[in-house]
């Protein structure tokens, strides 16, 4: 089901099978901002159990963390489907367009696990 990436439009692509990441200036500063909040939050929990903090505080940071990275990846993958999956789909190249849709199709599976 993992056919290479077609083009996108926001900029990325492929090039010997290594992804170039370029998204709308204005996600990519608000998921950056949102991963060095993660980054520090991280550091903060590597803190709490070196400090042997109750396990239950421990818990609720690490909770917080994984949520904040599902924000993350719904920023992502809303940039992706808006501008990379709809360029494609609307192409008039079949090829490129099913394998924008296998993309999708393993990216839901992923997320679903």
């Amino acid at each position: 089901m993992t056919n290479p990436s077609p083009s996108c439009p926001c900029g990325a692509g492929h090039n010997g099978g290594d992804h170039a990441v370029a998204v709308d200036p204005e996600v990519k500063r608000s998921v950056l901002t949102r991963l060095r909040r993660i980054e520090g939050q991280v550091r903060g929990l590597q803190r709490m159990v070196e400090e042997e903090r109750y396990c239950a505080d421990v818990l609720v940071q690490i909770s917080s963390v994984q949520e904040a990275l599902r924000g993350v990846g719904r920023a992502m993958l809303h940039n992706h489907l808006r501008h990379c999956a709809a360029e494609a789909i609307r192409s008039d190249d079949p090829a490129r367009a099913e394998a924008m849709y296998d993309e999708l199709l393993d990216l839901v599976y992923r997320s679903v696990r």
